[in-house]
């Protein structure tokens, strides 16, 4: 709902002032061009109080496509799913490299999503895009994906338990969950990663950018 979103954004603009400040200020668009395992991806970012924290491409969804192609990820004939996709740059590069990818964000972010996939992506192969909201309706969704893609998307202490609750559920016998996150102390994010994601999943840290203080993580074996 609208006053949720409101909500949510006041929120958001509360806990991470210094990032988002500017994302909430003015409206405009801009275009930003990557390469990443020999895909070149056109990414268009919407600045504005509508999409908030879903506008920019995050560096941690950066780093996470430069692990993408650093361990030369085969995504061939996978079931991937991204969350929290933002501009979906991730989902779209594990589209490129032959996923088959469902990309998911509140609603608010999905036209973003939608434009950034067709700028990138043949409709023939274009990658599913659909609302998920954590905690609500994951049930929507099924168990068997072969991976599952997160890129700065810990970052609000409340909406922590919903994320694991949601992985729970998504995670079968044999996913791979890979999240890149930048390591804020202040809002628990260093504390989920390192206490709350450990007791009900296996997490390996398995690359850190100390420049940049971004963490990723390999999380497997769902503990039921």
């Amino acid at each position: 709902m609208p006053g949720e979103d409101e909500d949510a954004l006041r929120e958001l603009s509360e806990v991470l002032p210094q990032e988002v400040s500017s994302l909430f200020s003015e409206t405009y668009t801009e275009e930003s061009h990557y390469v990443f395992c020999g895909q070149e991806l056109r990414i268009t970012q919407h600045y504005g109080a509508n999409l908030g924290v879903a506008a920019p491409v995050w560096d941690a969804a950066l780093e996470l496509c430069g692990y993408f192609e650093e361990q030369k990820l085969n995504f061939k004939e996978k079931k991937v799913l991204e969350l929290g996709a933002g501009t979906g740059i991730v989902g779209i590069l594990a589209s490129l490299l032959g996923g088959q990818v469902t990309l998911t964000d509140l609603p608010h972010a999905l036209p973003q999503i939608n434009k950034n996939v067709s700028a990138n992506i043949p409709l023939s192969n274009a990658p599913n895009v659909c609302a998920l909201s954590w905690g609500v309706d994951q049930e929507q969704f099924p168990q068997d994906y072969d991976f599952i893609l997160g890129a700065d998307i810990v970052y609000l202490k409340a909406t922590y338990p919903l994320l694991i609750q949601t992985l729970q559920f998504l995670c079968g016998p044999h996913t791979t969950v890979l999240l890149s996150s930048k390591m804020r102390q202040e809002h628990g994010t260093v504390a989920f990663f390192q206490d709350m994601l450990p007791k009900y999943f296996i997490s390996e840290l398995v690359k850190r950018n100390e420049d940049k203080n971004i963490n990723i993580y390999k999380v497997t074996q769902c503990y039921n």
